[in-house]
């Protein structure tokens, strides 16, 4: 679907969203590996990242100097809740604070917006992140639950 360009604070990043056939091994390799490093390793939360839900999904890459510093996954409606949704929203450590994690999220809602323009989008937030996810128009709807043992929210943007 095309790589493009943004700008964030001093680091000029290339954006690509993939479906799990356009995927390279290599991207598939880093996307697996920088999910690990942060949901497994920094996170120290024992969980099964390799769910089957790829192979579903469309992929956001965030690439600085030929390195996957960020990326989600996308999915239609019905595909991992009733509405469209994101998820494995992660960014690398060495770019924490810069606002690439804002930026991931403006990619990815703005490539939810091209592919499913009329769907309403749920995530399950981790707790703490409620206040980020906010800025980006999403609303707590529910009580906290536990999720790989990390207290999680729903959120929603409605259409």
């Amino acid at each position: 679907m095309g790589t493009h360009h943004r700008k964030e604070g001093s680091k000029l990043l290339a954006w690509s969203i993939k479906s799990w056939e356009e995927l390279t091994k290599r991207e598939l390799y880093s996307i697996l590996s920088l999910r690990s490093e942060v949901f497994v390793v920094e996170q120290t939360c024992i969980y099964q990242d390799i769910d089957n839900k790829d192979q579903k999904a469309h992929h956001v890459l965030g690439i600085d100097d030929n390195q996957l510093v960020a990326y989600s996954r996308i999915f239609n409606e019905g595909d991992y809740f009733k509405e469209a949704s994101f998820g494995r929203a992660v960014t690398s450590q060495k770019v924490r604070g810069t606002g690439v994690g804002h930026l991931l999220v403006k990619e990815t809602l703005q490539k939810m917006e091209q592919l499913y323009p009329k769907s309403s989008i749920k995530i399950s937030a981790q707790a703490h992140l409620q206040g980020f996810y906010s800025k980006h128009g999403f609303k707590t709807e529910g009580p906290t639950y536990l999720e790989d043992n990390i207290p999680h929210v729903a959120m929603f943007i409605r259409k």
